[in-house]
Protein backbone atom coordinates (compact mmCIF):
# COMPACT_ATOMS: atom_id res chain seq x y z
CA UNK A 1 0.00 0.00 0.00
CA UNK A 2 1.01 3.27 -0.64
CA UNK A 3 -0.07 6.77 1.63
CA UNK A 4 0.14 9.07 -1.45
CA UNK A 5 -3.08 7.04 -2.72
CA UNK A 6 -4.49 6.86 0.78
CA UNK A 7 -4.17 11.18 1.00
CA UNK A 8 -5.17 11.70 -2.54
CA UNK A 9 -8.19 9.03 -1.98
CA UNK A 10 -9.56 11.55 1.10
CA UNK A 11 -8.94 14.35 -1.30
CA UNK A 12 -10.90 13.36 -3.67
CA UNK A 13 -13.69 12.56 -1.05
CA UNK A 14 -13.41 8.95 -1.18
CA UNK A 15 -13.30 6.59 1.39
CA UNK A 16 -10.33 4.24 1.62
CA UNK A 17 -10.83 0.93 2.66
CA UNK A 18 -10.87 -0.44 5.90
CA UNK A 19 -7.50 -2.39 5.27
CA UNK A 20 -5.97 0.96 3.66
CA UNK A 21 -6.33 2.92 6.82
CA UNK A 22 -5.14 -0.10 8.87
CA UNK A 23 -2.41 -0.19 6.95
CA UNK A 24 -1.99 4.06 7.38
CA UNK A 25 -2.41 3.86 11.32
CA UNK A 26 0.38 1.29 11.63
CA UNK A 27 2.26 3.49 9.44
CA UNK A 28 1.68 6.21 11.88
CA UNK A 29 2.86 4.10 14.79
CA UNK A 30 5.86 2.63 12.98
CA UNK A 31 7.13 5.53 11.00
CA UNK A 32 6.51 4.40 8.05
CA UNK A 33 4.35 7.08 7.61
CA UNK A 34 6.22 10.73 6.97
CA UNK A 35 5.61 13.52 8.80
CA UNK A 36 4.57 15.44 5.70
CA UNK A 37 1.94 12.85 4.63
CA UNK A 38 0.40 12.76 8.63
CA UNK A 39 -0.26 16.14 8.06
CA UNK A 40 -1.37 15.81 4.88
CA UNK A 41 -4.04 12.78 5.60
CA UNK A 42 -4.83 15.28 8.26
CA UNK A 43 -5.82 18.90 5.99
CA UNK A 44 -7.30 16.10 3.64
CA UNK A 45 -9.64 14.89 6.84
CA UNK A 46 -10.11 18.13 7.60
CA UNK A 47 -11.38 19.92 4.75
CA UNK A 48 -13.02 16.76 3.01
CA UNK A 49 -14.22 14.99 6.00
CA UNK A 50 -15.07 11.26 6.46
CA UNK A 51 -17.86 8.82 5.88
CA UNK A 52 -18.86 6.84 8.97
CA UNK A 53 -17.44 3.63 7.21
CA UNK A 54 -14.30 5.66 7.24
CA UNK A 55 -14.43 7.04 10.83
CA UNK A 56 -15.15 3.86 12.33
CA UNK A 57 -12.12 2.14 10.12
CA UNK A 58 -9.92 4.65 11.53
CA UNK A 59 -10.92 4.66 15.09
CA UNK A 60 -10.48 0.51 14.57
CA UNK A 61 -6.57 0.88 13.05
CA UNK A 62 -6.06 3.52 15.20
CA UNK A 63 -7.04 1.51 18.43
CA UNK A 64 -5.32 -1.57 16.97
CA UNK A 65 -2.11 0.42 16.44
CA UNK A 66 -1.09 -0.67 19.64
CA UNK A 67 -2.07 -3.25 22.66
CA UNK A 68 -5.67 -4.17 22.75
CA UNK A 69 -6.98 -5.92 26.29
CA UNK A 70 -8.67 -8.42 26.87
CA UNK A 71 -10.06 -9.03 30.19
CA UNK A 72 -11.58 -12.40 31.70
CA UNK A 73 -13.42 -11.03 34.71
CA UNK A 74 -16.78 -11.70 36.57
CA UNK A 75 -18.25 -8.50 35.73
CA UNK A 76 -18.90 -6.44 32.72
CA UNK A 77 -15.71 -4.01 31.82
CA UNK A 78 -17.03 -0.40 31.91
CA UNK A 79 -15.77 3.48 31.35
CA UNK A 80 -16.50 6.88 30.77
CA UNK A 81 -14.82 9.60 28.82
CA UNK A 82 -15.71 13.33 29.11
CA UNK A 83 -14.83 16.08 26.92
CA UNK A 84 -13.49 17.99 29.04
CA UNK A 85 -15.25 20.89 30.85
CA UNK A 86 -14.99 23.07 34.32
CA UNK A 87 -15.07 21.37 38.10
CA UNK A 88 -15.56 18.32 36.29
CA UNK A 89 -14.44 15.73 38.62
CA UNK A 90 -16.77 12.88 37.64
CA UNK A 91 -14.14 10.30 37.02
CA UNK A 92 -13.04 10.22 40.85
CA UNK A 93 -16.35 9.02 41.80
CA UNK A 94 -17.63 7.00 38.93
CA UNK A 95 -14.68 4.18 38.41
CA UNK A 96 -15.26 3.44 42.78
CA UNK A 97 -19.21 3.78 42.41
CA UNK A 98 -18.97 1.19 39.29
CA UNK A 99 -16.43 -1.28 41.02
CA UNK A 100 -18.42 -0.83 44.24
CA UNK A 101 -22.13 -2.03 41.73
CA UNK A 102 -20.06 -4.80 40.69
CA UNK A 103 -18.32 -3.80 37.71
CA UNK A 104 -14.39 -3.38 36.31
CA UNK A 105 -13.21 0.22 35.26
CA UNK A 106 -9.99 0.12 33.89
CA UNK A 107 -9.66 3.96 33.37
CA UNK A 108 -6.85 5.45 30.81
CA UNK A 109 -6.77 8.75 32.31
CA UNK A 110 -5.63 12.29 30.33
CA UNK A 111 -3.78 15.60 31.65
CA UNK A 112 -5.24 19.07 31.56
CA UNK A 113 -6.04 20.19 28.43
CA UNK A 114 -6.14 23.89 27.54
CA UNK A 115 -8.72 25.50 30.25
CA UNK A 116 -9.58 21.97 31.42
CA UNK A 117 -8.01 20.29 34.26
CA UNK A 118 -6.90 16.51 33.57
CA UNK A 119 -7.65 13.97 36.08
CA UNK A 120 -4.38 12.49 35.89
CA UNK A 121 -3.27 15.85 37.46
CA UNK A 122 -6.38 15.80 40.33
CA UNK A 123 -5.08 12.59 41.58
CA UNK A 124 -1.71 13.98 41.82
CA UNK A 125 -2.45 16.33 44.28
CA UNK A 126 -2.83 13.30 46.21
CA UNK A 127 0.69 12.59 48.30
CA UNK A 128 2.44 9.48 47.03
CA UNK A 129 0.46 8.72 44.40
CA UNK A 130 1.31 7.01 41.22
CA UNK A 131 -0.50 6.99 37.95
CA UNK A 132 2.00 5.47 35.67
CA UNK A 133 1.82 1.78 35.86
CA UNK A 134 2.88 -1.25 33.73
CA UNK A 135 -0.40 -3.17 31.90
CA UNK A 136 0.32 -6.04 34.34
CA UNK A 137 -0.05 -3.89 37.37
CA UNK A 138 -2.78 -2.17 35.95
CA UNK A 139 -4.25 -5.39 35.54
CA UNK A 140 -4.10 -6.23 39.11
CA UNK A 141 -4.89 -3.36 40.44
CA UNK A 142 -8.44 -3.72 37.90
CA UNK A 143 -9.10 -7.12 39.38
CA UNK A 144 -8.01 -6.49 43.02
CA UNK A 145 -9.95 -3.20 43.47
CA UNK A 146 -12.20 -2.83 40.71
CA UNK A 147 -11.20 0.37 39.56
CA UNK A 148 -7.72 1.47 38.26
CA UNK A 149 -7.53 5.30 36.88
CA UNK A 150 -4.04 5.35 35.56
CA UNK A 151 -1.71 7.13 32.66
CA UNK A 152 -2.08 5.51 29.07
CA UNK A 153 1.19 3.30 28.46
CA UNK A 154 3.08 3.87 24.99
CA UNK A 155 1.63 0.71 23.78
CA UNK A 156 -1.46 2.27 24.18
CA UNK A 157 -3.01 3.64 20.46
CA UNK A 158 0.72 4.93 19.07
CA UNK A 159 -0.82 5.79 16.11
CA UNK A 160 -2.90 8.41 18.01
CA UNK A 161 -0.27 9.70 20.21
CA UNK A 162 1.99 10.09 16.95
CA UNK A 163 -1.10 11.78 14.52
CA UNK A 164 -2.34 14.12 17.72
CA UNK A 165 1.02 16.06 17.90
CA UNK A 166 1.30 16.69 14.11
CA UNK A 167 -2.74 17.97 14.42
CA UNK A 168 -1.30 20.46 17.14
CA UNK A 169 1.18 22.27 14.96
CA UNK A 170 -1.09 21.65 11.41
CA UNK A 171 -3.55 23.61 12.73
CA UNK A 172 -6.36 20.41 12.11
CA UNK A 173 -7.34 19.45 15.64
CA UNK A 174 -10.84 20.78 15.44
CA UNK A 175 -12.11 17.94 13.08
CA UNK A 176 -15.15 15.93 14.48
CA UNK A 177 -13.47 12.90 12.61
CA UNK A 178 -10.19 12.84 14.17
CA UNK A 179 -11.25 14.03 17.36
CA UNK A 180 -13.45 10.54 17.51
CA UNK A 181 -10.94 8.55 15.97
CA UNK A 182 -8.20 9.90 18.77
CA UNK A 183 -11.14 9.86 21.69
CA UNK A 184 -12.25 6.20 21.23
CA UNK A 185 -9.07 4.95 19.66
CA UNK A 186 -7.97 4.95 23.36
CA UNK A 187 -10.35 4.25 24.96
CA UNK A 188 -11.36 1.01 23.31
CA UNK A 189 -7.69 -0.12 23.71
CA UNK A 190 -9.20 -0.78 27.08
CA UNK A 191 -10.98 -3.95 26.31
CA UNK A 192 -14.36 -2.36 27.06
CA UNK A 193 -17.84 -3.90 27.32
CA UNK A 194 -19.34 -0.66 27.64
CA UNK A 195 -18.66 2.68 27.66
CA UNK A 196 -20.68 6.20 28.51
CA UNK A 197 -19.86 9.46 27.25
CA UNK A 198 -20.44 13.16 28.60
CA UNK A 199 -20.24 15.48 25.84
CA UNK A 200 -20.72 19.04 27.07
CA UNK A 201 -21.68 22.26 25.51
CA UNK A 202 -21.60 26.14 27.17
CA UNK A 203 -19.34 28.22 28.32
CA UNK A 204 -16.77 25.81 30.03
CA UNK A 205 -16.32 23.27 27.43
CA UNK A 206 -14.54 22.99 24.13
CA UNK A 207 -18.43 22.42 22.23
CA UNK A 208 -19.79 25.94 23.15
CA UNK A 209 -23.28 24.87 21.37
CA UNK A 210 -25.64 22.25 22.11
CA UNK A 211 -25.79 21.71 17.98
CA UNK A 212 -21.76 21.30 18.11
CA UNK A 213 -22.19 18.95 20.83
CA UNK A 214 -24.80 16.54 19.11
CA UNK A 215 -22.55 16.30 16.17
CA UNK A 216 -19.76 15.03 18.12
CA UNK A 217 -22.05 13.18 20.76
CA UNK A 218 -23.36 11.33 17.12
CA UNK A 219 -20.12 11.00 15.57
CA UNK A 220 -18.73 8.81 19.02
CA UNK A 221 -21.23 6.66 19.24
CA UNK A 222 -22.22 6.16 16.45
CA UNK A 223 -18.20 5.17 15.68
CA UNK A 224 -17.95 3.47 19.29
CA UNK A 225 -20.85 1.36 18.41
CA UNK A 226 -19.65 0.80 14.91
CA UNK A 227 -15.94 -1.17 16.52
CA UNK A 228 -17.94 -2.95 18.74
CA UNK A 229 -18.59 -1.57 22.13
CA UNK A 230 -21.91 -0.92 23.16
CA UNK A 231 -21.80 3.56 23.75
CA UNK A 232 -24.17 6.37 24.32
CA UNK A 233 -23.62 9.26 25.17
CA UNK A 234 -25.32 12.17 27.41
CA UNK A 235 -25.04 16.07 26.46
CA UNK A 236 -24.88 18.01 29.71
CA UNK A 237 -24.85 21.66 30.51
CA UNK A 238 -20.80 23.46 30.93
CA UNK A 239 -22.70 27.04 31.68
CA UNK A 240 -21.39 27.04 35.17
CA UNK A 241 -19.05 24.81 36.60
CA UNK A 242 -19.82 21.51 37.52
CA UNK A 243 -18.20 21.39 41.12
CA UNK A 244 -18.31 24.46 43.34
CA UNK A 245 -14.43 24.03 43.17
CA UNK A 246 -11.98 24.62 40.39
CA UNK A 247 -8.03 23.32 41.26
CA UNK A 248 -7.16 19.84 41.48
CA UNK A 249 -6.61 19.42 45.16
CA UNK A 250 -9.67 21.25 46.07
CA UNK A 251 -11.69 19.27 43.22
CA UNK A 252 -10.33 16.16 44.87
CA UNK A 253 -11.50 17.53 48.46
CA UNK A 254 -15.37 17.82 46.81
CA UNK A 255 -15.39 14.05 45.70
CA UNK A 256 -14.21 13.03 49.66
CA UNK A 257 -17.24 14.67 50.73
CA UNK A 258 -19.92 13.21 48.13
CA UNK A 259 -17.81 9.93 48.56
CA UNK A 260 -18.19 10.68 52.41
CA UNK A 261 -22.13 10.60 51.76
CA UNK A 262 -22.44 14.42 51.66
CA UNK A 263 -23.64 14.58 48.74
CA UNK A 264 -25.15 18.39 49.23
CA UNK A 265 -21.60 20.09 48.74
CA UNK A 266 -21.72 19.34 45.13
CA UNK A 267 -25.74 18.25 43.65
CA UNK A 268 -25.08 19.00 40.01
CA UNK A 269 -21.47 17.02 39.98
CA UNK A 270 -23.46 14.20 42.12
CA UNK A 271 -26.33 14.03 39.67
CA UNK A 272 -24.32 13.94 36.68
CA UNK A 273 -22.21 10.92 38.20
CA UNK A 274 -25.45 8.92 39.46
CA UNK A 275 -26.60 9.99 35.38
CA UNK A 276 -23.49 8.62 33.91
CA UNK A 277 -22.96 5.75 36.61
CA UNK A 278 -26.85 4.53 35.07
CA UNK A 279 -26.65 5.31 31.86
CA UNK A 280 -23.48 3.01 31.27
CA UNK A 281 -25.24 -0.12 33.84
CA UNK A 282 -28.42 0.42 31.95
CA UNK A 283 -26.25 -0.39 28.65
CA UNK A 284 -25.66 -3.49 30.03
CA UNK A 285 -29.39 -4.92 31.10
CA UNK A 286 -30.05 -3.74 33.88
CA UNK A 287 -33.47 -1.74 35.11
CA UNK A 288 -32.66 1.82 34.87
CA UNK A 289 -34.15 2.45 38.16
CA UNK A 290 -32.77 -0.78 39.90
CA UNK A 291 -28.90 0.42 38.39
CA UNK A 292 -30.15 4.02 39.89
CA UNK A 293 -30.73 2.55 43.10
CA UNK A 294 -27.86 0.72 43.48
CA UNK A 295 -25.59 3.87 42.32
CA UNK A 296 -26.95 6.14 45.09
CA UNK A 297 -26.60 3.15 47.48
CA UNK A 298 -22.96 2.03 46.83
CA UNK A 299 -22.46 6.25 47.81
CA UNK A 300 -24.27 6.17 50.88
CA UNK A 301 -23.52 3.08 52.06
CA UNK A 302 -19.57 3.69 51.95
CA UNK A 303 -19.19 1.20 49.76
CA UNK A 304 -17.90 3.29 46.99
CA UNK A 305 -15.54 4.99 49.42
CA UNK A 306 -13.85 1.98 50.60
CA UNK A 307 -12.91 1.10 47.10
CA UNK A 308 -11.87 4.49 46.18
CA UNK A 309 -9.45 4.69 49.28
CA UNK A 310 -8.36 0.87 48.18
CA UNK A 311 -7.38 2.41 44.86
CA UNK A 312 -5.52 5.40 46.39
CA UNK A 313 -3.74 2.82 48.57
CA UNK A 314 -3.01 0.37 46.04
CA UNK A 315 -1.39 2.82 43.53
CA UNK A 316 0.94 4.27 46.03
CA UNK A 317 -0.83 6.72 47.95
CA UNK A 318 -2.17 7.44 52.12
CA UNK A 319 -3.30 4.11 53.77
CA UNK A 320 -5.69 6.11 55.77
CA UNK A 321 -7.35 8.79 52.48
CA UNK A 322 -10.68 7.73 53.71
CA UNK A 323 -10.80 8.65 57.40
CA UNK A 324 -8.37 11.61 56.95
CA UNK A 325 -7.87 12.88 53.80
CA UNK A 326 -8.59 16.78 55.11
CA UNK A 327 -4.90 16.16 56.40
CA UNK A 328 -3.22 14.95 53.00
CA UNK A 329 -4.21 17.05 50.63
CA UNK A 330 -2.32 20.31 49.96
CA UNK A 331 -2.96 23.71 51.19
CA UNK A 332 -2.14 27.00 49.58
CA UNK A 333 -0.27 29.65 51.42
CA UNK A 334 -2.79 32.64 50.64
CA UNK A 335 -6.70 31.64 50.98
CA UNK A 336 -9.28 34.91 51.02
CA UNK A 337 -12.52 35.33 49.86
CA UNK A 338 -13.69 36.71 46.24
CA UNK A 339 -16.36 39.33 46.81
CA UNK A 340 -19.13 40.45 44.98
CA UNK A 341 -18.70 43.86 43.32
CA UNK A 342 -22.64 44.45 43.02
CA UNK A 343 -26.03 43.29 44.64
CA UNK A 344 -28.22 40.85 42.58
CA UNK A 345 -28.23 37.52 41.14
CA UNK A 346 -25.49 35.27 39.29
CA UNK A 347 -26.75 35.25 35.62
CA UNK A 348 -24.10 34.16 33.66
CA UNK A 349 -20.22 32.77 34.27
CA UNK A 350 -17.68 32.67 31.67
CA UNK A 351 -16.74 29.35 33.02
CA UNK A 352 -13.42 29.30 30.04
CA UNK A 353 -11.66 32.15 31.75
CA UNK A 354 -12.48 30.89 35.09
CA UNK A 355 -10.11 28.00 34.03
CA UNK A 356 -7.98 30.13 32.77
CA UNK A 357 -7.35 31.82 35.74
CA UNK A 358 -6.31 28.10 37.72
CA UNK A 359 -4.06 28.12 34.93
CA UNK A 360 -3.01 31.75 35.66
CA UNK A 361 -2.66 30.65 39.61
CA UNK A 362 -0.27 27.37 38.53
CA UNK A 363 -2.68 25.17 38.77
CA UNK A 364 -2.65 24.02 34.98
CA UNK A 365 -0.07 24.30 32.27
CA UNK A 366 0.80 26.56 29.63
CA UNK A 367 3.23 24.67 28.10
CA UNK A 368 3.81 21.10 28.99
CA UNK A 369 6.73 21.26 30.56
CA UNK A 370 4.66 23.66 33.27
CA UNK A 371 4.56 22.45 36.76
CA UNK A 372 1.04 22.09 38.35
CA UNK A 373 0.44 23.76 42.05
CA UNK A 374 -2.00 20.92 42.91
CA UNK A 375 -3.21 23.95 46.03
CA UNK A 376 -4.33 26.51 44.15
CA UNK A 377 -7.94 27.52 42.38
CA UNK A 378 -11.56 28.42 43.85
CA UNK A 379 -13.76 27.00 46.66
CA UNK A 380 -17.56 27.78 47.47
CA UNK A 381 -18.00 29.13 43.59
CA UNK A 382 -21.56 30.15 43.61
CA UNK A 383 -23.64 29.29 40.91
CA UNK A 384 -25.75 30.43 38.69
CA UNK A 385 -28.77 31.86 40.17
CA UNK A 386 -27.63 32.21 43.16
CA UNK A 387 -28.88 35.87 45.07
CA UNK A 388 -25.31 37.64 46.63
CA UNK A 389 -25.16 41.43 47.80
CA UNK A 390 -22.18 43.39 46.95
CA UNK A 391 -19.67 42.14 49.68
CA UNK A 392 -20.61 38.69 49.62
CA UNK A 393 -18.22 36.05 48.83
CA UNK A 394 -18.18 34.44 44.94
CA UNK A 395 -15.85 31.95 46.07
CA UNK A 396 -12.86 31.35 48.14
CA UNK A 397 -9.62 31.88 46.54
CA UNK A 398 -6.33 29.65 47.07
CA UNK A 399 -3.30 31.38 45.66
CA UNK A 400 0.47 30.29 45.88
CA UNK A 401 1.32 34.59 45.93
CA UNK A 402 -0.38 37.45 46.94
CA UNK A 403 -0.14 38.93 43.56
CA UNK A 404 -1.41 35.82 41.91
CA UNK A 405 -4.17 35.91 44.65
CA UNK A 406 -4.94 39.70 43.27
CA UNK A 407 -4.92 39.06 39.34
CA UNK A 408 -6.84 35.97 40.08
CA UNK A 409 -9.85 37.76 42.15
CA UNK A 410 -10.26 40.28 39.32
CA UNK A 411 -10.46 37.77 36.82
CA UNK A 412 -13.04 35.81 39.11
CA UNK A 413 -15.30 39.08 39.24
CA UNK A 414 -14.74 39.33 35.21
CA UNK A 415 -15.97 36.38 34.40
CA UNK A 416 -19.12 36.40 36.71
CA UNK A 417 -22.11 38.91 35.69
CA UNK A 418 -24.09 39.87 38.33
CA UNK A 419 -28.03 40.95 37.03
CA UNK A 420 -31.74 40.88 37.90
CA UNK A 421 -32.83 37.22 36.68
CA UNK A 422 -31.96 33.87 35.06
CA UNK A 423 -33.28 30.49 34.67
CA UNK A 424 -30.69 27.86 34.73
CA UNK A 425 -31.20 25.05 31.94
CA UNK A 426 -31.05 21.31 33.08
CA UNK A 427 -27.95 19.65 33.93
CA UNK A 428 -29.12 17.07 31.20
CA UNK A 429 -29.97 18.32 27.84
CA UNK A 430 -30.04 15.25 25.35
CA UNK A 431 -29.17 11.58 25.85
CA UNK A 432 -27.91 9.97 22.53
CA UNK A 433 -28.30 6.31 22.05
Amino acid sequence: MDARAIIAAVRRKQTPSKEELAWFAQGLASGAVSDAQAGAFAMAVVLNGMTDEGRIALTQGMRDSGDVMQWDLPGPVLDKHSTGGIGDCVSLILAPVLAACGAYVPMVSGRGLGHTGGTLDKLEAIPGLNINVTEKQLRLITREVGCAIVSATNQIAPADRRLYAIRDVTATVESVDLITASILSKKLAAGLDGLVLDVKCGSGAFMKTHDEARVLARALVDAANGAGCKTSALITDMNEPLAPALGNGLEVAVCMEILAGNTAEAPRLYDLTIALCTQVLTMQGEDPTDAADRVAVAISSGAAMERFAKMITVMGGPPDMADDWHTHLPKAPVVGEVTAPASGRITAIDGEALGLAVVGLGGGRRVETDRVDPAVGFAEMVGLGDQVSRGDPLCVLHAADEDAAVEAAMAVQRAITIGEDVTPGPLILERIN
